[in-house]
């Protein structure tokens, strides 16, 4: 697809989330847990989290999420960088923006099986997080509301051109100890690859000091030894990498510094950062599979999940100005300024038949996404 058709698509979305802007709700839904430990906010749109503020080491409050002042740009930005909502139907990318149910290697064209989404990534090559408008686009209904818990639903009636419809709902609680929890369940009409994730973008010094301008010097823990092995577009191949000797190594806790100007295309042609989907070794549902902290504030972030593998990227392309609270309008998120930690199943597997893993659902087999967040603070 040419520059200029993408561009083209990217002002009809933009136009046509304006226009939803004005009647999509963006009222404020916040959280606090009873010990004052943790406060969350949510927006309907995306059921997106907007601020998420814990204790450093000294006491002070400090908003650990990226996000804007104006939550109407989460439909509104053509730069779409996907702050933190829930993002479905099938987050990640998806070759072609093609899939068959029963999945194969490589869809016919035109197969009664074959389903076509909209390509909105790699210059037309692939489709990303759901399609050009998924689920963090879309509108997500308060069905239950708490002083520490909100669940929002939605219906997914063959958006975007998956098959069958997908009715979701997904619940946020906050928790004594500073503990977020999200978990969400969605059922399926008929045959359809679901995956969804939480795109959380975490800056844990929340841009104070010389050192939280970005996360570099940020330690991350991931337990895990693969990686699938991917093409320039980053479509897994088939195949997985040891991660042994290659800056994709986090088993033992290293600053995302250390070797970052080592992944010159990891993470796609001519980038520099990480962009990639990391296989945990073992079940993370008590052992956090990722563990994320800051020597400069003293906090740390301890993540479980019932997902078997995890995103990592650096914020690689990024350009958006930032909420006053972290220095903006004036200055903007930038290269590096974040990483965001996506809990999901393997990239792309309904295009990767050999890897043997079903995320296929239907009526009688619902998909189950869980994430628990934990802070603390250290000295």
């Amino acid at each position: 697809m040419s520059l200029y058709a993408l561009k083209s698509i990217s002002l009809a979305v933009s136009l046509f989330a304006t226009a939803l802007a004005a009647d999509y709700p963006f009222n404020l839904t916040t959280l606090s847990s009873p010990d004052g430990s943790i406060n969350a906010s949510f927006v309907p749109v995306g059921a997106t989290l907007t601020e998420l503020w814990v204790q450093d080491r000294n006491g002070i409050g400090r908003d650990v999420v990226l996000g804007y002042d104006d939550n109407s740009k989460l439909l509104t930005d053509p730069t779409h960088p996907v702050f933190n909502p829930i993002v479905g139907r099938y987050a990640n990318r998806i070759k072609n923006g093609t899939f068959s149910i029963p999945i194969t290697k490589y869809p016919q064209a035109n197969a009664s099986n074959v389903f076509h989404i909209p390509t909105n990534d790699r210059n037309g090559q692939d489709t990303l997080h759901g399609g050009i408008l998924g689920w963090d686009r879309r509108n997500w209904t308060v069905v239950s509301l708490s002083k520490t818990s909100v669940t929002f639903a939605h219906v997914d009636a063959a958006d975007e051109g998956f098959p069958g419809t997908v009715k979701a709902q997904v619940t946020h609680s906050v928790s004594n100890g500073a503990v977020l929890h999200t978990s969400l369940r969605a059922s399926a009409s008929e045959k359809t690859p679901i995956m969804t994730t939480q795109h959380i973008y975490w800056n844990l010094d929340a841009f104070q000091g010389p050192q939280g301008q970005d996360i570099l010097h940020h330690t991350v823990h991931i337990d895990a030894s693969r990686v699938p092995a991917v093409d320039g577009d980053q479509i897994p191949t088939g195949a997985f990498i040891d991660v042994a000797g290659t800056p994709l190594d986090f088993r033992t806790p290293e600053e995302i510094s250390a070797r970052i100007n080592e992944t010159f295309g990891l993470c796609g042609v001519g980038c520099t950062g990480y962009d990639n989907c990391f296989i945990y070794d073992r079940d993370e549902r008590k052992n956090p599979g990722v563990s994320l902290w800051s020597n400069t504030s003293g906090i740390r972030l301890d993540m479980t999940t019932n997902q078997p593998a995890v995103q990592m990227y650096t914020t690689n392309f990024l350009s958006t100005p930032r909420k006053a609270v972290h220095g903006g309008p004036s200055l903007n998120y930038t290269t590096w300024s974040a990483v965001a930690i996506e809990q999901m199943g393997y990239l792309d597997a309904i295009n990767t038949p050999e890897w043997h893993v079903d995320q296929i659902y239907y009526p009688g087999k619902d998909f189950e996404w869980s994430a628990t967040y934990k802070f603390s603070t250290f000295y």
